[in-house]
């Protein structure tokens, strides 16, 4: 079972970034999915989740309108899309897959957003 977290990197303020999550090991269909964000010196934070059932999408207050997280589950994946991007949004992102009682997380990707 795994999750792998790939797509972070180094952008300007105002850039975007799509960052991926591959699950392998087990069938994103029957898992909802997250992804929570650590910043240096702060606690990880959730950033977006999508449901397995109807795909319903929630949003942080910080990241909402300018985020979007969507899954395709024939490529068993789901994304993260990050658009008008701010330095307060650098941080490691990490995905989170989660079917009670099993949740698993990937390992981390580093964002980088500044001028």
């Amino acid at each position: 079972v795994q999750l792998q977290a790939s797509g972070g990197g180094f952008v300007q303020p105002g850039g975007s970034l799509r960052l991926s999550c591959a699950l392998s090991g087990f069938n994103l269909d029957y898992y909802a999915i997250a992804w929570f964000r650590q910043a240096p010196g702060k606690e990880r934070e959730g950033v977006s989740c999508i449901n397995r059932n109807d795909g319903d999408t929630a949003y942080s207050d910080s990241v909402k309108g300018r985020f979007t997280i969507s899954r395709d589950n024939a490529k068993n994946s789901v994304f993260l899309q990050m658009n008008s991007l701010k330095p307060e949004d650098t941080a490691v992102y990490y995905c989170n897959a989660k079917r009670f009682p099993y949740e698993y997380w990937g390992q981390g990707t580093q964002v980088t957003v500044s001028s």
